[in-house]
């Protein structure tokens, strides 16, 4: 069964861990990547990952180049905006890596914390509630060091509120598109017709 991996627009068969490291391999030896592939990749608009930038929800790029953990970020936030509130998206961020302009003080790399995410998400992406959500996070967090104490606990209680967010936001896209089936205006559309 198809899927689009979580924060992009990129479609995968299945689930398949090594794709996903392969297309984020080819991101770190390219040396990152530059706006209008962060677009392709996000379906953002560089205004948005821009806008994002000056806020202070992730740093500059380097040389018009965004990192792969740069990049990560931009997956998560744009992952989690279409089920929470920007300012929740980085208390949640803050909550696991502190400044998020700042990548001294992060418990764990985005990059990592997305490829967990992803995990996750692949293995629970037609259920809900996820079964064995616990025994499931303690398998993507193996290997995981603890820089501070109790940061892995930190880690994983974000993780459980991210998993939640994006399913719960592939849940509004389902409706969504059903609602289209039918032939009914989507609930963001009758949103807007009601403000004119």
């Amino acid at each position: 069964m198809s899927w689009t991996l979580p924060g992009t627009v990129i479609g995968l068969e299945e689930n398949n861990p090594d794709e996903v490291e392969k297309f984020f391999s080819s991101v770190s030896i390219a040396g990152g990547l530059v706006m209008s592939q962060v677009r392709e990749i996000t379906g953002l608009e560089p205004y948005t990952v821009q806008n994002w930038v000056k806020r202070g929800f992730l740093s500059p790029p380097e040389k018009k180049k965004y990192s792969r953990r740069q990049l990560c970020r931009i997956l998560l936030i744009n992952m989690l905006k279409s089920a929470m509130p920007m300012d929740s998206i980085c208390r949640l961020l803050s909550y696991v890596n502190g400044d998020l302009e700042d990548e001294s003080d992060d418990i764990i790399d985005d990059s990592i914390m997305y490829q967990m995410l992803v995990q996750l998400a692949a293995s629970n992406r037609t259920a809900w509630p996820p079964r064995c959500l616990d025994e499931e996070l303690e398998k993507v967090l193996t290997g995981y060091i603890e820089p501070v104490p109790g940061a892995r606990d930190r880690v994983a209680q974000a993780m459980k509120i991210m998993l939640t967010a994006w399913f719960s936001s592939e849940l509004m896209h389902q409706a969504e598109a059903d609602m289209q089936k039918l032939g009914i205006s989507s609930l963001k559309t009758t949103k807007k017709e009601t403000k004119l």
